[in-house]
């Protein structure tokens, strides 16, 4: 049976932008707005505070990893309370990777944190609809794995080796994948990890993923799930935030822009893959949840 999770950080298709090594020392705050794209630090030594715009303020120690695949603002800070935040700019599809270390607060002596962290980008035009089944933050205490290759990807990002940029773009996905998997789902906001978490609804959801083709209904699922069809359909919409088959449709046009953008397949092809019966009824439902139709969808990307 398919995978979701791999699946969809599969189509997210994220690469390396840059990691960097932070350190603060005394009092300090500065604030990030929200830029969008996913971002990831994991503590080396010491302390520090995390706050996220509509999340409750976490301290973060030495061995935590923290990562969140849509940015929104934050504040990070010393654990010294009230100091005011200095705001830092940041666009990762313009910034340059940086090759000295960060510092924050006091300059001289040795610092009270040390962390490493860093952005990278999803270039799936559908990342926001992709993103938004993930959590907001996702935090995991003392996950050594992480750790390893959170500096695999520093290292790697720092070296003009051969098979750099493909090297970078698989580290990413794993770590990507380890994050998710490494955080426990069932007190996860609404979307796939908190749906995977839910036993009955992971086995409609890995059904739903293997075989988008298949002309599924919400009987047909809830039977896969052992659940009768209302206590499916309300469980599923709680659990990943949307109805079964609105979930159905968005993961069927993120397969169809993913195998548009690819230029391999025709449009009738690309219509039978995800369960329509002819290229015009697709191109409508298409045209119709995009925007635009499959043929120029196609040229753009």
């Amino acid at each position: 049976m398919a995978d979701p999770l791999a699946e969809v950080v599969s189509l997210l298709r994220p690469r390396a932008v840059y990691s960097k090594v932070i350190s603060g020392a005394g009092a300090w705050a500065v604030r990030y707005s929200a830029f969008g794209e996913p971002s990831f630090c994991t503590m080396l030594e010491g302390e520090c505070v995390l706050a996220v715009d509509g999340q409750e303020p976490l301290t973060l120690s030495a061995g935590d990893f923290v990562l969140m695949p849509f940015t929104p603002g934050f504040t990070m800070s010393g654990l010294t309370p009230d100091v005011p935040a200095v705001p830092v700019f940041v666009n990762p599809k313009l910034a340059p990777a940086p090759v000295d270390d960060i510092r924050h607060g006091r300059r001289e002596g040795p610092p009270d944190v040390r962390m490493l962290g860093g952005y990278f980008a999803f270039d799936s035009p559908d990342a926001a609809l992709l993103a938004s089944l993930l959590p907001t933050l996702l935090h995991v205490r003392d996950v050594g794995r992480l750790s390893v290759l959170v500096q695999l990807v520093r290292e790697e990002s720092l070296e003009a080796k051969s098979g750099r940029d493909l090297v970078l773009e698989r580290l990413v996905e794993l770590l990507l994948i380890e994050a998710l998997r490494s955080t426990p789902g069932e007190g996860a906001p609404p979307g796939l990890l908190r749906g995977l978490a839910d036993a009955r609804l992971s086995i409609a959801l890995r059904h739903l993923h293997g075989d988008p083709a298949q002309p599924w209904t919400v009987a047909e699922l809830a039977k896969k799930a052992a659940l009768s069809r209302s206590a499916f359909f309300e469980r599923f919409s709680r659990a990943v935030g949307l109805p079964p088959m609105e979930y159905l449709l968005a993961w069927r046009m993120a397969v169809a822009k993913d195998l548009l953008a690819r230029n391999d397949f025709g449009i009738a092809e690309v219509a039978e893959r995800v369960g329509y019966g002819s290229a015009s009824t697709f191109s409508t439902a298409f045209s119709r949840h995009v925007g635009q139709s499959p043929g120029r969808y196609a040229r753009q990307h």
